[in-house]
């Protein structure tokens, strides 16, 4: 059984950091290519970064320099690094994991950015 299992939301201020953790558990990690996607009231869940299992990775436009996505092999955990938070930051983040043998989503972790 497949579960990936996000942890680190929270309540911040702007401005400042959060670090959001997914642990995978029934899945081969390294071969997948894993991501954050976001998605805050009335709007469409969005990318907001990836890494492949190669390790690339790639950014939305909007948290470039703010974020950093990484991962651990050793202990099947992806992770984002979110510094310098903005209110338009406050989603609920999911944990996503790709492969061509199939595609699983994490229950989402909720992100407040608020004073």
């Amino acid at each position: 059984q497949v579960q990936l299992v996000e942890s680190g939301g929270g309540l911040v201020q702007p401005g400042g950091s959060l670090r959001l953790s997914c642990a995978a558990s029934g899945i081969i990690f390294r071969l997948y290519t894993m991501a954050w996607y976001r998605q805050a009231p009335r709007k469409q869940r969005e990318l907001v970064a990836a890494i492949t299992s190669g390790g690339s990775t790639n950014y939305t436009d909007s948290v470039k320099g703010r974020f950093t996505i990484s991962r651990d092999n050793a202990k099947n955990t992806v992770y984002l690094q979110m510094n310098s938070l903005k209110p338009e930051d406050t989603a609920v983040y999911y944990c996503r994991a790709r492969a061509t043998v199939g595609r699983y989503w994490g229950q989402g972790t909720q992100v407040t950015v608020s004073s």
